[in-house]
Order: structure tokens, then sequence, then C-alpha cells
């Protein structure tokens, strides 16, 4: 009876150790960050982000705070549905630190739309997230991407590494 009280003892504290916060954070933020953008679903998509949120798309010189950010996710999700255009986000990661309760994530993501003619279209960008623990739960804190004035590319997102 020692001997199976002490391996499930074990096999908790491995489990306990595989969360880190990487996994927490995808599972937290990035899987239903990518489920709600690729599904139009703007209070979803802005769940996974702090109410103290300050989002960049770097090449429109633009910053936001919470309720523009809202209202602009708001008015794509609604002009993507109406034009019948699909997307799927796919993102690769080149830097991942995390301490304590802040992390800074660096990546490359590509955005795949799909149009109603069949035609699809690929969007790529360099993105840098500032992510906070609130309440024990990971949140994005700063968001900002950019193309770098259309030099992102494929052959960087195939450079970086995928989520999991």
């Amino acid at each position: 009876m020692k001997t199976i009280l002490t391996g499930v003892c074990f096999l908790v504290a491995i489990a306990t150790q595989a969360q880190t916060p990487q996994t927490e954070i995808n599972t937290q933020v990035w899987e239903p960050f990518i489920t709600a953008f690729n599904n139009h679903q703007t209070d979803a998509f802005m769940a996974v982000h702090s109410k103290d949120v300050a989002r960049s798309p770097r090449d429109g010189k633009i910053v936001w705070g919470w309720d523009d950010y809202k209202k602009s996710q708001t008015e794509g999700d609604q002009e993507d549905i109406k034009a019948k255009r699909k997307r799927t986000l796919t993102l690769h990661f080149t830097e991942r630190i995390a301490q304590n309760n802040l992390a800074i994530e660096v990546g490359v993501y590509k955005t795949s739309y799909l149009l109603p003619d069949g035609k699809t279209m690929d969007y790529y960008g360099r993105f840098h997230v500032v992510l906070r623990k609130e309440n024990g739960v990971w949140k994005i804190l700063v968001d900002t991407d950019s193309s770098e004035n259309g030099t992102i590319t494929e052959k960087d997102f195939l450079a970086a590494k995928p989520m999991h």
C-alpha cells in the first residue's frame, strides 16, 4: 500500500511540475484567443485581455485602451461576418519568458482569409505581448504587432516554433 501511495504522490508531483507558465498561458490565453478570433467572437476574444490592456497595431501608428480595442475588434468581426470571410490565425513563437506573474511572448502570426470566391489571402506579422497574471489567470496586458513594412513573410513564420 505504501508503494502505491508513493507512486501516486510521485505522479501528482510530476503533473504539477508539468504545468509550466507557457502551458498555462497556452491554455488560458492563446487557445481561447485563437478560437475566438477565428470564430469572430469579440466578447470571448476580449475576455483574455486585461481591462488595463494597451493595444497597438503599430503599422497604423495607433495605441488603444480597452474601449477602443473592443470597438475595433467588434467592427472587424462584424465586417468579416457580413463579407462571409473566414479567417484562421496561427501563432509561432521566437521568445517566451515568464517569471512570477509577468510574461513576454514574441513571435510571428499568420492570418489566412478564405474569401467567398474561394481565394485565400495570407498576412504575416511579428507580435510582442506582455501578459500579467490577474487573480490567478494570465491576461494580455500589452499587445502589439507589425508587418514591419511588409517584410515579415512565411519564411519568418516557419522559422519560429509552433505553440505546443
